[in-house]
């Protein structure tokens, strides 16, 4: 039987599918190129950086993210997202430029950290709700799983290429190839928008989602014992995750003596990283929720979080860090977020896009700065990587009574 068939795939649905596929594709494989760029420059040039960059990063989601929303509920995306995307493709060939300039390096790394952080938060995070713009709710159950299968196409390609090619290209020239892929997505996003299609109902919806303020969307998190329950998960692992992110950069830093290795070490760890959260989507995630509902994967997940640093407060070494690192990040990327997603669908509509939209943006980011800070303050009193591996340890323990907790709340409001 073939793809059409198996997909109820029509004619006039073809040509769409294959750009948004494509569309995916480009689009993370540029991230995931510039991704392990960002963070061996940021080793090389020291991450004690990182406390002043995420807070830099923190104060500059507050001031875009209301700029972005009233963008995205005023103008169709099909015609904002284009401009925004040649924006960023002109940003990375400056970036690339100054990368060649050794008395711009410093400032241009600082730069480029944040660049993509923020390129990752606004760029990345509205391509499905671009997708839903095109494609009405009976397509999008058909065809958004194939669509998806680009994406985790590229977030493979993306890192493949960095660690063969970054030796032969350096971080100025996959720079400038991630520049050409976004190029290409944009592209795609401008056929796409002439073949968009969209119903009155479904672009009400949509520019709802970006309504309202994020003051109403704090309120609704701080009256929710739910909602404060996962804004804790959030912080608790970004805060540790924070931990482990600059180690990794301090020792990759001492183990690699160029720019490009470093890039080349951090592509790897993203590329296996990608591999087994796309093993956990595709097998694991689904078979978890459908027998056990949302506690056991939610529950675990804080379990493997717990028992994760175990090894580093054990054995603190960059081949320790790495390997355990691509467990916790899989199991956050591939379980993590996906279960987290499903505790929304117990929640009301503003609770749904105005709080979970400042957890996304607001707490993510605000616990980086934090979990920076943290470390800090615990390297000035002297708290090695094995002690660092024990705290994180107890605080993800923490997280295992807060999930169970969170768990009840999603079955009292009648998850299952």
């Amino acid at each position: 039987m073939s793809l059409k068939a198996i997909l109820s795939l029509h004619r006039s649905e073809v040509t769409t599918l294959a750009l948004s596929f494509c569309y995916f594709l480009l689009l993370l494989a540029s991230y995931y190129i510039l991704r392990p760029v960002r963070d061996g420059l940021v080793a090389g040039a020291g991450t004690d950086q990182v406390k002043y960059l995420s807070v830099v990063i923190l104060f500059t989601v507050l001031v875009l993210t209301p700029l972005f929303g009233a963008l995205m509920a005023h103008i169709p995306r099909y015609k904002l997202l284009p401009g925004i995307y040649a924006f960023a493709v002109a940003n990375l060939f400056l970036f690339a430029m100054a990368f060649t300039w050794p008395e711009f390096v410093t400032w241009s790394t600082r730069a480029f950290y944040i660049w993509v952080t923020v390129f990752n938060l606004f760029v990345i995070s509205v391509f499905w709700s671009f997708m839903a713009d095109i494609w009405n709710a009976e397509q999008g159950r058909r065809l958004f799983g194939v669509i998806a299968a680009g994406g985790s196409l590229g977030g493979l390609l993306g890192p493949m290429f960095a660690q063969n090619f970054a030796a032969r290209f350096g971080n100025s020239g996959l720079t400038v190839i991630a520049a050409l892929l976004l190029s290409g997505a944009t592209i795609c996003l401008l056929l796409l928008g002439r073949m968009a299609r969209r119903t009155p109902t479904e672009e009400g919806q949509i520019t709802q989602s970006f309504g309202g303020s994020s003051w109403q969307g704090i309120l609704l998190v701080l009256r929710s014992p739910f909602l404060l329950g996962i804004a804790a998960l959030v912080i608790i692992g970004s805060v540790v995750a924070m931990f482990a992110y600059i180690e990794l950069g301090r020792l990759a830093k001492d183990a690699f003596d160029t720019p490009e290795a470093r890039t080349a070490f951090f592509a790897r760890f993203d590329f296996w990283t990608n591999i087994a959260a796309l093993i956990l989507q595709g097998l694991v995630v689904g078979a978890l929720t459908t027998r056990w509902g949302i506690k056991i994967p939610l529950v675990g997940l804080a379990v493997i979080g717990c028992v994760s640093f175990v090894p580093i407060a054990l054995s603190p070494a960059l081949a320790t860090l790495a390997i355990t690192n691509v467990a916790r990040r899989a199991s956050e990327y591939g379980l993590g977020k996906p279960v987290r997603d499903m505790l929304y669908t117990v929640t009301t509509p503003q609770e749904k896009y105005l709080a979970k939209n400042v957890i996304d943006t607001l707490v993510y980011r605000g616990a980086d700065a934090l979990g920076s800070w943290v470390h800090t303050f615990l390297l000035a009193l002297g708290v090695t990587l094995a002690g660092l591996g024990w705290i994180a340890t107890a605080a993800m323990g923490a997280t295992v009574l807060i999930a169970a907790t969170v768990a009840r709340g999603y079955r009292l409001r009648g998850g299952l």
